[in-house]
């Protein structure tokens, strides 16, 4: 098995919540926490957090993790974990394999998840990407723009990614499969370098989701349930959220 690499991109100028990577759950950064825990799934051979921010590099060696800093004029968090998987690879001397993609606003994120992202790479060498998926809990959720809603063919490969309620419930029919894309995303290293190249697409920029791109170039994404209780952090009120869902979380305890 080759060496595989998780990259979390995170920055302190997001449009809808400035400065999130740095806010409190607990005691922690949220950022902290997505390090802390991806770093637990044994898979993994290192977890480095990529930024163009100085006070967020700061609070990562200040608790020995690894930043690398990278440009301030990404547009996209792949442009930006690609940056870093190359720096990685020059500093070793070494190709990283897979590189997994785990957004810093994941702060639910579990070792068991970031394993079963990786689970169908390591099985089938053809596979590029997998993207996580996950159940939405209710219609409000299904209905909610920051949730990037996912459907799947039958081999599970991704259909499309909207921030509308897809599949439609507009016929009455009320058991719609309803996922959400969770942005844990392993790619193999030639796949996120082809990524980045390809040309921006109409739909990727109108649901304002990355991996569409892929999909208008048809690409292939391997979706994976997971069953983890998780929430990303887009706004405020999320994180008002995430810190009650938190409360009682048995991973905090091992690093807060």
């Amino acid at each position: 098995m080759g060496k595989i690499v998780a990259v979390i991109p995170a920055r302190m100028g997001s449009s809808r919540f400035p400065g999130k990577p740095l806010a409190d759950i607990h005691g922690v950064p949220m950022v902290g926490h997505v390090f802390f825990r991806t770093r637990m799934c044994d898979l993994l051979d290192e977890t480095v957090v990529a930024t163009c921010d100085r006070e967020i590099a700061d609070y990562v060696e200040s608790v020995g993790g690894r930043a690398v800093m990278t440009l301030d004029t990404h547009e996209r968090c792949t442009d930006r974990t690609a940056e870093c998987m190359l720096k990685v690879e020059e500093a070793v001397g070494e190709d990283v394999d897979i590189v997994v993609m785990v957004q810093g606003d994941e702060p639910m994120v579990t070792p068991e998840m970031i394993s079963a992202s990786l689970e169908p790479m390591l099985a089938d060498p053809a596979l590029g990407v997998v993207n996580l998926m996950a159940d939405l809990g209710s219609v409000e959720e299904f209905e909610d723009p920051n949730e990037v809603k996912v459907v799947t063919d039958l081999s599970g490969n991704a259909l499309y990614f909207s921030r509308e309620p897809v599949p439609s419930r507009k016929k009455g029919v009320l058991d719609v499969p309803m996922k959400k894309q969770v942005c844990i995303i392993p790619f193999r290293r030639q796949a996120l370098l082809d990524f980045n190249a390809l040309q921006e697409t109409p739909l990727e920029r109108i649901e304002s989701v990355d991996m569409m791109r892929l999909l208008e170039h048809g690409r292939r994404v391997r979706m994976v349930q997971t069953d983890a209780r998780t929430k990303s952090v887009d706004t405020q009120a999320d994180l008002e959220l995430v810190r009650k869902l938190m409360a009682d979380d048995g991973l905090r305890g091992s690093y807060s």
